[in-house]
């Protein structure tokens, strides 16, 4: 199981010498496990802990044994990062491949979204909390605070919507704060002017959502729903298992060569490589089809939009020609502009009594297929649909996460943060499926052997 790995792999992060005995690394871990498993607060499963027996007897703790606290629980957390977390998530996923768990036949891409824990002020009170930030730092750092930036200090935030003029008054004495203090104090200072200087001076749309929370983003969901949080993208085996997963910004496109590429890249680090990789049109690119196709993977992802044009053509695979409506095939090909123009015989067109409707036109019998469409078209229809019925699954995953594990909304704050529920989330979930995996192979090995 995964829970004896965790000490071998953590043992560099405690000095054995120094410093007071701390909890033993796998027993904080379990704890962290239970949190996650019955969605509970730090506080909250420190309380179990306190006169729940089971929980004590499954993290490993007896009776007169002292109890962490929540806060030993954020030190835990903060001490092996996301990076140690991940590598833990990963190493449960290699016990299920070496307990042959995995099917590796079809691998579904797909991500969700979560929210973030802020609240979304205006921007005239952002600008207001970034200054605040920044003079308190300030403050903190020299013991006291100069007259000359106390003009600069807030006022109390209005009820109502904040007009015109107060945006740009506040606009105006955020872009002087920041002539006056930037380059001169501390990187904890220079960070938070940093921030504040962003959302003075946006690159297009405001991005910063709050400096409670500064990786949070907007993100949209589809044309008419948006939100504010971070985008989580995943990997799931067909035998319902998560094998990778990853942290996007809100405002972050999944489908993206970049990210996809990097979630594949992922499943290789893991010798995860299945027959065909299914996604939703989102993932419709040239690129990401060639991502899956050089790992000689099938690719079942449909078009974002039908191509009407090629409308009562058929593609025959084995030829590489078009028929058209009327039975003319295509008798060559040439390259142009990401894709291939298909042309056909003049002489069979010439006399054809559909030329006026034609969708090859009046002038010259040809049409354009561009690479993308070629590879899309080449995938078989039938495995496509059977595919993408299977790829819905993945929104059950989604579905479970959120209302039993809590990641409806983000528990903590930071992109960092964030990860490691993501990851936790998924190792819980993934134990469930993979104790739910043996005890069906054990029933069916106790049927056979009932039954020969």
């Amino acid at each position: 199981m995964i829970f004896p790995y965790i000490k071998e792999k953590i043992k560099d992060l405690y000095a054995e010498e120094l410093g007071r005995p701390s909890y033993p690394p796998e027993v904080m871990f379990k704890i962290l496990f239970l949190e996650f498993y019955y969605n509970l607060s730090d506080v909250e499963v420190a309380g179990q802990l306190k006169f729940n027996i089971l929980f004590r007897y499954f993290v490993g703790l007896k009776a007169e044994d002292p109890i962490p606290d929540d806060t030993s629980l954020v030190v835990f957390r903060k001490r092996l990062g996301e990076k140690r977390f991940e590598e833990i998530f990963d190493e449960f996923i290699m016990q299920c491949k070496e307990k042959g768990l995995l099917k590796e036949k079809l691998k579904a891409i797909d991500a969700t979204h979560i929210i973030a824990d802020v609240a979304i002020p205006n921007t005239a009170n952002l600008l207001k909390d970034g200054r605040r930030r920044i003079l308190k730092a300030i403050e903190k750092e020299k013991n006291g605070l100069d007259k000359s930036l106390k003009k600069y200090l807030p006022e109390e935030k209005p009820s109502g919507k904040p007009s015109k003029e107060d945006l740009i008054k506040e606009l105006s004495l955020s872009k002087n704060l920041i002539k006056e203090v930037k380059g001169k104090y501390s990187s904890k200072v220079e960070k938070l002017v940093n921030l504040l200087e962003k959302a003075v001076n946006p690159e297009g749309k405001r991005k910063l959502v709050s400096f409670v929370d500064p990786d949070a983003r907007f993100g949209t969901k589809s044309v008419n729903k948006r939100f504010t949080g971070y985008k989580i993208h995943v990997a799931k085996d067909e035998s319902e298992i998560i094998t990778s997963c990853e942290t996007l910004f809100g405002d972050e496109n999944e489908g993206e060569k970049e990210n996809f590429e990097r979630l594949l890249q992922k499943e290789d680090k893991k010798g995860l490589i299945s027959k065909a990789v299914v996604c939703d049109s989102l993932y419709d690119s040239l690129a990401n089809r060639t991502c899956i196709e050089k790992r000689g993977m099938k690719h079942y992802i449909p078009e974002k939009r039908k191509k009407k044009k090629l409308n009562g053509f058929l593609y025959s695979k084995s030829e590489d020609k078009f028929l058209c409506p009327k039975g003319y095939a295509s008798i060559g090909k040439t390259y142009h502009k990401d894709g291939y123009v298909y042309y056909f015989s003049s002489r069979f067109c010439k006399g054809c009594d559909a030329k006026e409707k034609c969708p090859c036109g009046k002038k010259r019998p040809l049409i354009y297929v561009s690479e993308s469409h070629l590879l899309y078209i080449k995938a078989d229809p039938e495995k496509m649909k059977k595919a993408q019925k299977k790829r819905k699954r993945i929104e059950a995953k989604f579905g479970e996460a959120k209302k039993h594990h809590g990641m409806a909304r983000a528990r903590y704050r930071g992109k960092c943060r964030v990860a490691i529920q993501v990851l936790m989330t998924f190792i819980v979930m993934n134990l469930k499926r993979m104790i739910k995996l043996l005890k069906m192979r054990e029933n069916t090995i106790k049927l056979a052997l009932s039954s020969g």
